[in-house]
């Protein structure tokens, strides 16, 4: 019976531990190419900072804007206005210069919160400055 197997046949029966360890490392090495993927999903890129730096300058700019409305006054007015403004302008640098769509971290995602967000600051900013214009 014996010299009825092929070649083939015995080298599968012939499996040693050092088939199972190269296996174990395809295995794992797919695993490792999946973690540092992931980690470069949570590094910060240029564009993530940008967006992010603007999204934050334009928050700054609604709560000043927010307290102009309530309070009055027109320095917060210009501050609103102005921060509102340096953040649509980021913003809009950093969404022209993104390569590729969103969730490809260029900071896409951001840039266009931080549009809006400076939007709407520079709105706040731009009614206090016509309330303070009106009450002198």
């Amino acid at each position: 019976m014996e010299c009825l197997r092929s070649g083939d046949d015995r080298r599968r029966e012939r499996r040693t531990s050092s088939d199972d360890v190269q296996s174990f490392e395809k295995e794992h090495a797919m695993s490792v190419h999946y973690l540092l993927a992931a980690a470069d999903a949570y590094s910060m890129s240029a564009g993530r900072l940008g967006s992010t730096a603007a999204a934050l300058t334009g928050l700054i700019g609604v709560v000043a804007g927010g307290l102009v409305l309530a309070r009055g006054g027109r320095n917060g007015a210009v501050v609103a206005l102005v921060a509102g403004l340096v953040g649509m302008a980021v913003g809009g640098l950093v969404a022209a210069t993104a390569d590729d769509g969103l969730g490809t971290g260029n900071g896409l995602g951001g840039a266009i919160v931080a549009v809006g967000v400076g939007l709407i600051s520079a709105a706040l900013g731009g009614l206090g400055l016509v309330r303070a214009r009106r009450t002198g």
